[in-house]
């Protein structure tokens, strides 16, 4: 991991990102989003609860998306905005690069949103009074993005899908067995908090490739051998990028969710 340390932030330009966090610390691995991470970092800056670092991890961008967060950064000095740069491939090694550098830059809450997200203007307060009730691990409400050109039928089609899927990794055989505390909670991995006490306990995101693992599956199953404070929260909203489906098709989408029964040529669609 390498860190950037000529990103504004309430300290004034130059702010090193060795410097402490505050409380909330908001991980967003990055690769190739060019096109959609400065709406991500807008929808960020519109939250009603502020005290948070964005954290945003790039993962190999060979365009421009690092100068866009850096630019975004500049234009926005009351917000505390990291820069780190990943070099190992994978959506698991990026969003734990993000969350441990909250861990140890003194965060006590962790959250995770992608970059091509755009997160509800409620979102860090929901995500706060979740904590306030004791959780240690928040499942959060993923829709579909409304600027995609996905029609209102197909919308609730893929939310259904996203709930049958959910009923399904409760009685996957290999969701079960000794040891755990409570159900299987399926965990959007860009849409979901963590103390940061709890991440380090579990072991937090495996730092694995997309194609070999889904990280957010692996985590919540690690969660649940320690704890039962842990639960979805539908006001937790983020809306997410339905390109997947656009570009395989909904089955195809769910089978790769599902244990990778459809693997793509290409899984980075952009």
């Amino acid at each position: 991991m390498t860190a950037m340390n000529a990103l504004p932030g309430p300290a004034g330009p130059g702010l090193a990102s060795n410097t402490p966090t505050r409380p909330l610390c908001i991980a967003v691995p990055m690769l190739n989003e060019e096109k959609l991470v400065r709406q991500t970092l807008v929808s960020l800056a519109a939250q009603e609860h502020q005290d948070f670092t964005v954290v945003v991890v790039d993962n190999g961008s060979t365009d421009n998306s690092c100068g866009i967060v850096a630019e975004f950064a500049a234009e926005h000095p009351g917000m505390d905005i990291r820069l780190l740069i990943e070099g190992q491939k994978g959506t698991g090694a990026a969003a734990d690069t993000g969350m441990r550098f909250g861990v140890e830059h003194g965060a006590v809450w962790l959250a995770r949103t992608d970059s091509d997200c755009l997160a509800a203007p409620d979102w860090t307060a929901r995500i706060m009074a979740a904590f306030a009730d004791g959780l240690e691990l928040i499942a959060g409400q993923l829709n579909p993005r409304l600027d995609e050109g996905i029609s209102a039928g197909e919308r609730r089609m893929m939310l259904l899908a996203v709930e049958v899927a959910s009923f399904f990794g409760r009685i996957r055989p290999g969701n079960k067995g000794e040891g755990y505390l409570g159900p299987y909670q399926m965990l959007p991995g860009c849409n979901m908090a963590i103390t940061a006490d709890m991440y380090h306990r579990s072991g937090g995101f495996p730092r694995s490739s997309i194609e070999d693992l889904h990280e957010d599956r692996a985590l919540s199953n690690q969660v649940r051998k320690l704890t039962r404070n842990y639960a979805l929260r539908r006001d937790v909203v983020v809306f997410g990028s339905s390109r997947r489906v656009k570009a395989w098709g909904l089955k195809n989408t769910l089978a790769w969710y599902a244990d990778h029964r459809y693997r793509p040529e290409h899984v980075d669609i952009r």
